[in-house]
Order: C-alpha cells, then sequence, then structure tokens
C-alpha cells in the first residue's frame, strides 16, 4: 500500500520512531495526527512538524482511547491508516525484590493492550472507508528477545501473534495489515532506560 494523500493517525508519534514517521508521511502529501500522553512533546513535535494534528491521548486506558478516537475523526474525518506506534520500553531484573507487582506489567498495558485496544476502537471506522491499512510497530526483540527487557520483548512478540491473527481475520475487508519490526534504534525510548554496557555496546 502506498501512503500517499491518506490521513493517518499515529498513537506514540511525538517522538522516536513515531515522529520520524509523521515527517515522512507528511512529506508524502498525507494528514498526520499523532497522539500522546505528554503535552510538552506533543507540542514539541508540533513545533518540529507544523502541519501535524496534535491529539492528547493515552492508549493505556480504554477511556482515554474512546476520547482519542472522538478528536481524531472530528479532526480528520477521513482517517483510514492507524499506525500503533505508542510503547514504553525498561529494564527489568527480575530477581530483584518487587513490591508492587502491577508495576512489572506496565509495558504490557501500554504496548500490547494499547495496541489491541486502539485498533478494535478503530476498526467499525477503518471498515467504511474505500481504502485502509492497520501498521503495528513490533520490534527485532519480538523474535530475538533481549533478557534485560523481558516484558517489552514479550508485549512485542505477542504483537506479531496478534497482527497475524488480525491480518487473517480482515482478509475479506478492505484493511491491508502491515507489522513494521524495526532493529534496535536511536531513540529516546530505547536509551532512557538503558546503557551502552546494557546492550553490549
Amino acid at each position: 500500500m502506498q501512503i500517499r494523500n491518506d490521513s493517518v493517525l499515529i498513537t506514540g508519534g511525538s517522538s522516536g520512531i513515531g515522529l520520524e514517521l509523521a515527517r515522512l508521511l507528511l512529506e508524502r502529501g498525507n494528514t498526520v495526527v499523532i497522539a500522546g500522553r505528554d503535552a510538552s512533546k506533543l507540542q514539541d513535535a508540533k513545533s518540529k512538524l507544523p502541519k501535524v494534528i496534535p491529539v492528547s491521548g493515552d492508549v493505556s486506558s480504554p477511556e482515554s482511547i474512546a476520547a482519542l478516537y472522538a478528536v481524531t475523526l472530528r479532526e480528520a474525518p477521513a482517517i483510514n491508516v492507524l499506525i500503533n506506534c505508542a510503547g514504553i520500553m525498561r529494564k527489568i531484573d527480575l530477581q530483584a525484590s518487587v513490591s508492587d507487582l502491577k508495576d512489572i506489567t506496565r509495558e504490557i498495558d501500554t504496548n500490547l493492550n494499547g495496541t489491541i485496544w486502539t485498533t478494535v476502537q478503530f476498526l467499525p471506522h477503518l471498515k467504511r472507508q474505500q481504502r485502509a491499512a492497520i501498521v503495528n510497530v513490533s520490534s527485532g526483540l519480538a523474535f530475538v528477545p533481549m533478557p534485560i527487557s523481558p516484558v517489552y520483548s514479550a508485549t512485542k512478540a505477542a504483537i506479531h501473534a496478534f497482527t497475524l491473527s488480525l491480518r487473517t481475520q480482515l482478509t475479506n475487508t478492505r484493511i491491508k495489515v502491515f507489522e513494521l519490526a524495526p532493529p534496535g534504534t536511536d531513540t529516546p525510548l530505547f536509551w532512557g532506560d538503558f546503557t551502552k554496557e546494557d546492550v553490549g555496546g
């Protein structure tokens, strides 16, 4: 699918891979909405890419996704491409003493649940479009996990499996389903919790 003159929503679009995708898609004549939970990052992205449409949204919350859906369709009602890019990545020692079990799985809420919830929220709208696409951003770590980031790696493996299932379920629709699995990338997400020693650098 050639994404040109389309309307695109990118979750996690205020930094890193999401922001770079927004830049490239704007250059190709698309309308681009970026969603994120950090207002300052959204405004910074807007200053770098004046044509982008920033929308507040936290994909780890179903209620926030419902609000994101309403605002996105108001700002760009012709949305026909969804790029699920929002994610967090942490270094976790599973042998360390843990006082909050729920915190251990925080990446699941954003990376995996967020991808599933956002997809399901937008699916009826996308099915009504003449042409549409869903792009789920997984990772090379879906296939070769990083031991110091076990939950992140697990979420990306799950996104890979979810994408395969979604593609099969949507075979008889106009929606194309893609998986983007980038290798280790120099982004704020990656270096926020890691050192070069952590990754063998």
